[in-house]
């Protein structure tokens, strides 16, 4: 008996999931029931493509959250009531538009698939008297719907599948049991050899845009990108995010071959000696002048992740530890596929929490995170009390 290429798909999805990212399979929901399926085609008007059913025969869809299944273009896969909803929504705004906007989003469209943060998301086409019907495209809220991303949603399920398999740099990666997908990463260029002469005297350098005081407090910000792993360093004590910065940076200097300059190189060893003084250096230090010349000669070949690097090495040496380890990680993100892990080592390894929320920063109590915005939101959200 031959497997239809639904179920194919799934059961190889089902298998990588299960034994690589066990939190992101605990998010697939259970198989939708044929009546219930019946009545979301008559609430909208169509009849589903037999690919679309036998998927959510599979699974209805996947549980939101952070570690919900997601495609590679970063859309949950939907059950029936978000499919309802999300289409039933498009429907409405495509009515709301000028006779000319044809393609944008037709009736027998349905939404699928969905990017959560904008109306983005992958969709199917479910009436049969187009060319495309049962093919697979993309809505994009500024310019609409464009089909070509698979002939059918056992074949989209079949190169999500191939991607979950896949060993290329760029695809997924695990991240404490849930699957994560990273875009390519870039290759560092060739880098000068370090005696070359730096150029230019102090007078030519580029600021690097230090703090004034290097006790400024982070905005919130700074750790969205860092997702559970920002809920750590908001609540770790302040020795151990400084440690994480110490850690992270020389990470990054030998990375990017910025740690082969000597000043650059004292400097971190004297912070990884614990001197709580080589934090503090003057703005004419051989470290901080020697990283301005970097980031000059970086500027001068288009080289942007060395001249980010210098500005990010320089923070973990004179400005705030909190803004180094929140903003080295996302550089390191660039050609480090495996960032996370190495961060959640130099933070000690500590058990994850959920990924914070507006209530988590609300209620945060550290004098290092400027988190006031939250803390006046909850204050005036809160019923008042008798």
């Amino acid at each position: 008996m031959t497997t239809h290429p639904v179920d194919a798909a799934w059961d190889r999805i089902e298998r990588r999931l299960l034994t690589h990212a066990p939190r992101t399979f605990a998010t697939l929901a259970p198989p939708a029931r044929e009546e219930d399926i019946r009545a979301t085609e008559r609430e909208l008007g169509l009849v589903f493509p037999p690919d679309l059913r036998a998927s959510l025969l599979r699974h209805d869809g996947t549980r939101r959250g952070p570690e919900a299944l997601r495609f590679d273009t970063g859309d949950r896969l939907l059950g029936l009531r978000d499919i309802v909803e999300s289409t039933t929504f498009l429907r409405a705004v495509a009515g709301d538009l000028d006779d000319d906007a044809v393609g944008y989003w037709a009736h027998g469209y349905v939404q699928f698939g969905s990017y959560e943060v904008t109306s983005d998301g992958v969709a199917i086409d479910c009436d049969p008297h187009r060319d495309t019907y049962g093919t697979i495209g993309r809505f994009f809220d500024e310019t609409g719907t464009t089909f070509g991303r698979a002939d059918s949603l056992g074949a989209y399920l079949t190169r999500l599948a191939d991607g979950l398999e896949s060993t290329a740099p760029a695809g997924p990666v695990v991240f404490a049991g849930r699957l994560i997908w990273e875009g390519p990463c870039e290759r560092l260029p060739e880098w000068e050899h370090t005696e070359t002469p730096l150029p230019g005297p102090d007078t030519e350098l580029p600021p690097l845009d230090l703090p004034e005081d290097p006790s400024e407090r982070l905005k919130v910000g700074y750790l969205y990108g860092l997702g559970e792993l920002g809920a750590v360093v908001a609540t770790a004590p302040p020795e151990r995010v400084a440690e994480a910065a110490g850690k992270q940076a020389r990470r990054l200097a030998e990375e990017t071959g910025l740690a082969a300059y000597p000043e650059i190189a004292e400097a971190l060893e004297a912070l990884d000696a614990g001197d709580t003084s080589a934090r503090t250096p003057p703005l004419d230090s051989p470290a901080l002048l020697c990283l301005r010349a970097v980031k000059a000669w970086a500027e001068s070949r288009g080289d942007r992740i060395r001249a980010v690097a210098a500005v990010e090495l320089a923070h973990a040496l004179r400005g705030s530890a909190y803004r180094a380890v929140a903003e080295i990680p996302t550089t390191r993100a660039l050609y480090v596929p495996l960032w996370r892990d190495d961060l959640h080592a130099d933070l000690g390894s500590p058990p994850l929490p959920p990924e914070p929320d507006d209530t988590f920063w609300a209620l945060l109590r550290n004098p290092a995170i400027d988190a006031d915005a939250y803390a006046d939101w909850y204050a005036e959200a809160r019923p008042v009390q008798d």
